[in-house]
C-alpha cells in the first residue's frame, strides 16, 4: 500500500454486471486481520443520498413536498422561533438552508461525546443554528440532514432506520447495508484507523459508535459491492427506487460551490456532481472517524465505482477518480499503435508490476491493449502510455509529444519460464518488485549496479 493505508475495498459495476470486486490490506492493522469484500465500512455522508432518495419516494407518493417548510415536521423549531423552521426540505437537501454544519459542540467526530439525539439536534438549531440566510450561500450541513431525518420519521410514523430498510434497502436486496451501526454485527466491520500525522508511521484503531439522530447525515454502513448495486438504481431507466423524473431532479445542478474565487465542488439534491473526462458523474464521499469512502455513478453511461478505505486520511476520492480514468482508457485508446505482429506471444505475457529507484510501474492489459501505468501517482492518467508489441522481447512507447520516453523502444529480458525479468523504460531498468528490493542496497552506491 503505497500510501500506508490499512485496507481498501473496491467494486466496479457496468450496467447490471459486477466487473470488479476486490479487497487489499487488513481490516484491523493491530490484529492483522485480512480485509475481505464482505467487511462492512461506515460510509458516512453517502447517507445523504439515501436520505434524499427516501424523501423523493415520499414526494412521489404524495406524502411530502420538497417545498414544505421543515417546521411542519419538526414543530419545536416553529415554537422556538427559529428562522430555520421556514427552510424547505429541498433547501436542506441541497445545503442551501443556512443552518450550522454540526453545531457548536461537535466532538462526536472524535468520540469526545455521543452524536446528537433528537433533542440535541433541535437544541443546536434553536441555540445558534442560523449561519446564513436561506439560499445566500451553499452551506454543507449535517444538522440540516438530521432535520430531514426527523421529517421522514414524522411522515412515516416509524424510525429513520426502519423506514430506510423497508423503502430503499429491501427493494434492492441489500443485506450488508444499514442506516446505523449494528452492534450485533460488530465482528463484520472493518476497524477504523487514525490518520498519519507528520512523522508518524503507525495507526491506532477507532471504536465504532452509533450516530443517533445524525444517521440521516452520516450513519450508513455498506460494502463496495452493495454500493454499486445501490448506485445502479440511480441509472436513468432503472425505476426500482425512483422514477427518472425524480432522479433527474436529484442529479441536476443546484449549486456551484466557489470558495475564495475557486470552484471547489458542485451539488444537486442529495448528491455531489463530479466531471471526470467526458463523464458527468453523481454520488458522494464519506468521512467517518476511521473511514474515508467515495462512490461515483454515471447515470447515463451506467457505470458505478465505489472505493472504501479504513483510514481517516484514506484517499478514496483520488482512487475512485483514478479508476474511472483507467476505465475510460480501457474503452478508448489514447493513441493508435500497430497490432501485434503474427506469432507474437499473448499480451498477458508482457504484464506485471516492476520497480526501480524511481518508483513503480505497471504493464497492464486494458481493453485488449498494453498500456504502461504509474500506479502511485495521485492522477494516473497523464502518465498512461500506449504500448506497441514489436516482438517477444521488445515493446515500443506510442509516439506522442511528451517529457517521457515517447516513441522509444522498451527492451525486455525474460526468465527461463518466459516471464518478464526486467525491462528498460527510457534506458532505466525496472524489475519485478521482489527482485528490485533484493538489488536496491547495491543501487545506493557509486557503480553499485556493477557489483550486484
Amino acid at each position: 500500500m503505497h500510501r500506508r493505508l490499512p485496507g481498501v475495498q473496491v467494486a466496479v459495476r457496468s450496467a447490471d454486471e459486477l466487473v470488479l470486486s476486490a479487497a487489499v490490506g487488513v481490516a484491523d492493522a493491530v490484529a492483522g486481520t485480512p480485509l475481505t469484500t464482505e467487511h462492512l465500512f461506515r460510509i458516512a455522508s453517502h447517507s445523504k443520498t439515501f436520505t434524499a432518495t427516501a424523501v423523493l419516494q415520499l414526494v412521489e407518493a404524495g406524502r411530502m413536498r420538497l417545498d414544505d417548510p421543515i417546521g411542519r415536521y419538526v414543530p419545536e423549531l416553529e415554537a422556538g422561533g427559529s428562522p430555520i423552521a421556514r427552510a424547505t426540505v429541498r433547501e436542506l437537501l441541497g445545503h442551501q438552508s443556512g443552518v450550522v454544519r454540526d453545531g457548536a459542540h461537535a466532538d462526536f467526530w472524535q468520540l469526545g461525546q455521543p452524536f446528537h439525539d433528537r433533542d440535541g439536534v433541535i437544541a443546536e438549531v434553536l441555540r445558534a443554528g442560523v449561519v446564513h440566510r436561506r439560499n445566500e450561500h451553499f452551506k454543507y450541513s449535517n444538522i440540516g440532514y438530521a432535520l430531514v431525518g426527523l421529517a421522514i420519521e414524522a411522515v412515516t410514523g416509524t424510525s429513520y432506520v426502519e423506514h430506510l430498510r423497508t423503502a430503499v434497502l429491501e427493494p434492492l436486496g441489500l443485506t450488508r447495508t444499514g442506516a446505523e451501526y449494528d452492534p450485533a454485527r460488530a465482528d463484520e466491520y472493518a476497524a477504523g484507523h487514525t490518520g498519519l500525522l507528520l512523522g508518524e508511521d503507525g495507526r491506532t484503531t477507532i471504536e465504532h459508535v452509533d450516530t443517533r439522530a445524525m444517521a440521516a447525515a452520516t450513519g450508513f454502513y455498506s460494502t463496495a459491492e452493495e454500493l454499486t448495486v445501490y448506485g445502479s438504481a440511480h441509472f436513468l431507466g432503472d425505476e426500482r427506487l425512483l422514477t427518472d423524473d425524480s432522479k433527474r431532479l436529484m442529479q441536476r445542478l443546484e449549486s456551484v460551490v466557489t470558495a475564495y474565487g475557486t470552484e471547489v465542488g458542485r451539488y444537486g439534491v442529495g448528491m455531489a456532481l463530479v466531471t471526470v473526462g467526458e463523464r458527468q458523474l453523481v454520488g458522494h464521499s464519506g468521512g467517518y472517524p476511521g473511514h474515508s469512502t467515495q462512490t461515483l455513478i454515471d447515470p447515463v453511461g451506467k457505470l458505478v465505482v465505489s472505493v472504501l478505505t479504513n483510514a481517516i486520511d484514506g484517499p478514496a476520492e483520488d482512487l475512485a477518480v483514478g479508476l474511472v480514468k483507467l476505465i475510460d482508457v480501457a474503452l478508448q485508446p489514447r493513441a493508435e499503435v500497430p497490432p501485434p505482429p503474427a506469432g507474437a506471444p499473448p499480451l498477458a505475457s508482457f504484464t506485471g508490476r516492476f520497480a526501480s529507484l524511481w518508483g513503480v510501474l505497471d504493464i497492464a492489459e486494458l481493453g485488449g491493449r498494453l498500456v504502461l501505468v504509474r500506479p502511485t501517482l495521485p492522477d494516473p492518467l497523464p502518465a498512461v502510455e500506449e504500448l506497441e508489441v514489436v516482438d517477444t522481447g521488445t515493446l515500443r512507447v506510442a509516439a506522442q509529444p511528451g517529457f517521457g520516453p515517447a516513441g522509444e523502444l522498451i527492451p525486455l529480458e525474460r526468465d527461463a519460464d518466459g516471464r518478464v525479468a526486467s525491462l528498460r523504460v527510457g534506458g532505466v531498468t525496472s524489475r519485478p518488485v521482489e527482485e528490485f528490493l533484493r538489488r536496491r542496497p547495491a543501487m545506493t552506491r557509486q557503480n553499485g549496479l556493477g557489483s550486484s
